[in-house]
């Protein structure tokens, strides 16, 4: 690890994931766009992936930000770290969640009933417990068990930083620990694809990738002044691409695929021309939370609202949904996500 200035943010991953954020989108309302290519569709079928990525730079941004901080105070910083966590993502998952249940009540209120709202979950939605093996289903903000999982790998997290000092290992002892893991889940979860039984794995799929990208924080932190190391991790990026495209396993080479994407991101940040950290990409990162929570119950409302066969919604009224999703997201943003975020972190 060098002595140069801490990096509080790397544009170019602020700005991939807005767009990690609406692949999502697309993912959710793929079987309802009217004439969509099969092609274009079978690409966006692949828009769960997404959220393998989200637990990858997950774990690379808060090693970046966090394990100097708690590494060390040690115990005494954990209680300031999980509060500004809890401040990220609880506010605007309670107020996706509240949407959620107005819109239940309305629908028991007018004759109708959905199964994907299940009253006895609800504690578990509001602790952000529901994925940790408690229920058999997703139900009510689908979106949000990836949230669930998050906040379970926030609480390891600090444990991991006391117990294990990346910086202290060598390079490929990182690698072959990296490539440990993702073997681990690719035999444990012995599935097709990542997003299988999400209830079951989900967990265990954000722990395995939010570690993976902690390590890949750590060795970018020492290869990020070394040029050959950007031809490097392209080759291996793309020697993975062709292995799954011949047919590798998804659950074996996606995630390592995304941890070697991850990893030429931050090594390209800050170069001129970078079409990740332009202005409006950006922004759409710094929205994402907003819009990958409130797009799912918001697709729910639009459809009861505005359409009336959901297997062959007009190219019309989609795009005026995704202009919904992207003005929900602003408003989410600046009137809900960031000042709940500035009370919870001034108590």
């Amino acid at each position: 690890m060098t002595d140069r200035a801490p990096v509080h943010e790397l544009r170019a991953l602020t700005g991939i994931r807005g767009i990690a954020a609406w692949f999502v989108v697309l993912y959710h309302i793929r079987l309802s766009i009217a004439g969509l290519p099969t092609a274009l569709r079978d690409v966006v079928a692949k828009g769960y992936l997404a959220v393998d990525f989200f637990f990858l730079l997950s774990g690379f941004v808060i090693w970046l930000t966090w394990s100097a901080r708690i590494g060390t105070s040690g115990f005494a910083g954990i209680p300031r770290f999980l509060q500004k966590r809890v401040a990220r993502i609880w506010p605007l998952h309670l107020v996706m969640l509240a949407a959620a249940v107005l819109l239940a009540l309305v629908l028991r209120a007018t004759g109708r009933a959905d199964p994907q709202f299940v009253f006895a979950e609800l504690p578990l939605h509001i602790l952000l417990l529901q994925n940790w093996g408690f229920t058999q289903e997703l139900s009510w903000n689908d979106p949000a068990w990836s949230i669930s999982a998050e906040f379970g790998a926030y609480l390891v997290f600090p444990l991991l930083v006391i117990a294990v000092d990346w910086r202290r290992l060598p390079s490929a002892a990182l690698v072959a620990l990296a490539a440990a893991l993702l073997v681990a889940l690719h035999l444990t979860m012995h599935a097709e694809k990542l997003g299988a039984d999400i209830s079951r794995f989900g967990l265990l799929r954000c722990l395995v990738e939010f570690i993976t990208g902690s390590i890949v924080c750590a060795l970018w932190l020492r290869w990020r002044d070394r040029p050959r190391a950007i031809p490097g991790t392209v080759i291996v990026a793309v020697a993975l691409a062709i292995g799954r495209a011949l047919g590798a396993p998804e659950t074996l080479v996606v995630p390592a695929f995304f941890a070697s994407v991850l990893m030429v991101l931050a090594l390209t940040a800050g170069r001129r021309g970078n079409l990740f950290e332009g202005r409006v990409v950006h922004y759409l990162g710094e929205i994402s939370y907003a819009t990958y929570l409130s797009h799912f119950i918001l697709w729910k409302a639009f459809k009861l609202a505005f359409v009336t066969d959901a297997r062959a919604v007009s190219l019309p009224l989609i795009a005026l949904y995704l202009t919904l999703v992207l003005l929900a997201s602003v408003a989410l943003y600046h009137l809900v996500e960031r000042p709940a975020q500035r009370w919870v972190n001034a108590r």
